[in-house]
């Protein structure tokens, strides 16, 4: 299998509850490899062909009945990210990228809903400031919200891990 220009090399792999998720990575590319009772699905890899750089600490999982994987990196001081979720045995991908300006992008439930959402930190102000946000977005629906901005990223809620509460989160404005 072919991962840009290269053969695809094993970076990292992470076990949710009976499967194996598995980033595979080459010059260039990069695919995602799910094996489990099921079968075996392959996705391409959005964020390395974008240029983040991918890595072992590029893949985080939450299983729960439906079953979450981030996979993340950065690239030109940001970090982007995209989605995998298992329902009822069957892996698909969420069709959005994800950014986060100020360096933080994971998974937490946020809204106790049994299912990790999306965390990222944000740089307000379009970057030209220090004041920073946390965004969250749900797996499975519409984003859920937005944290009032803070002086600094490092004054965010659960820096350097952002988790904040539901009742932190407000409609998120247009930055």
């Amino acid at each position: 299998m072919r991962c840009g220009t290269t053969v695809c090399q094993s970076i990292v792999g992470r076990s949710v509850g009976g499967d194996m998720v598995e980033l595979l990575g080459g010059t260039g590319g990069g695919r995602i490899r799910v094996t489990g009772q099921t079968g075996t699905f392959i996705f391409e890899m959005t964020t390395a062909e974008a240029g983040a750089t991918i890595n072992g600490d590029s893949l985080l999982c939450r299983d729960a009945a439906v079953g979450v994987c981030l996979v993340r990196g950065p690239h030109n001081n940001k970090v982007l990210g995209e989605v995998l979720v298992r329902k009822n045995g069957t892996w698909s991908r969420i069709q959005t990228t994800y950014l986060a300006s100020a360096a933080y992008l994971g998974l937490h439930d946020v809204d106790e809903d049994g299912v990790a959402d999306i965390v990222a930190a944000q740089l307000a102000c379009g970057g030209q400031c220090r004041n920073a946000f946390v965004q969250v977005f749900s797996a499975l629906g519409p984003d859920i919200g937005c944290t009032q901005p803070a002086p600094a990223r490092e004054q965010l809620p659960g820096w350097p891990t952002p988790a904040p509460k539901l009742s932190q989160l407000r409609p998120c404005a247009n930055t």
